[in-house]
């Protein structure tokens, strides 16, 4: 897994960028080191099936038996994004995961490294 977390602190905001190039179904926990609030999620799929990047609001979570926070569904062959203009808290920490399927049960690793960038403040 390769995870890169910027933080960036300008004078209006301070914010953390998380950027995983094989987001798969081993959880990344506690990738902020930090609460904070959601605002934008990217997804690069190569692969020719939907993923499901799945965030959690906690520093210690294992795929197929904790409850995601937030399943975000990508198409194949394609990059998907979101941006929540209000933001979601998160009260205790983000870890995240990347699953073939939206079951809470699932563990399936994509067959190709998919690529998820996620920005919190």
């Amino acid at each position: 897994m390769a995870i890169t977390v910027i933080k960036t602190n300008q004078n209006l905001a301070s914010s953390t960028i998380v950027k995983d190039t094989n987001a798969n179904g081993t959880a990344a926990d506690n990738t902020t080191s930090t609460t904070g609030t959601l605002y934008s999620i990217e997804v690069s799929n190569p692969n020719t099936d939907w993923v499901y990047f799945k965030l959690a609001d906690t520093t210690d979570a294992t795929a197929g038996t904790t409850d995601a926070t937030l399943i975000y569904p990508a198409t194949g062959a394609a990059t998907s994004s979101v941006v929540f203009p209000q933001g979601i808290a998160f009260a205790n920490g983000f870890s995240h995961w990347c699953v073939t399927a939206a079951s809470g049960s699932s563990t399936t690793n994509p067959s190709s490294a998919v690529t998820v960038t996620y920005v919190t403040v």
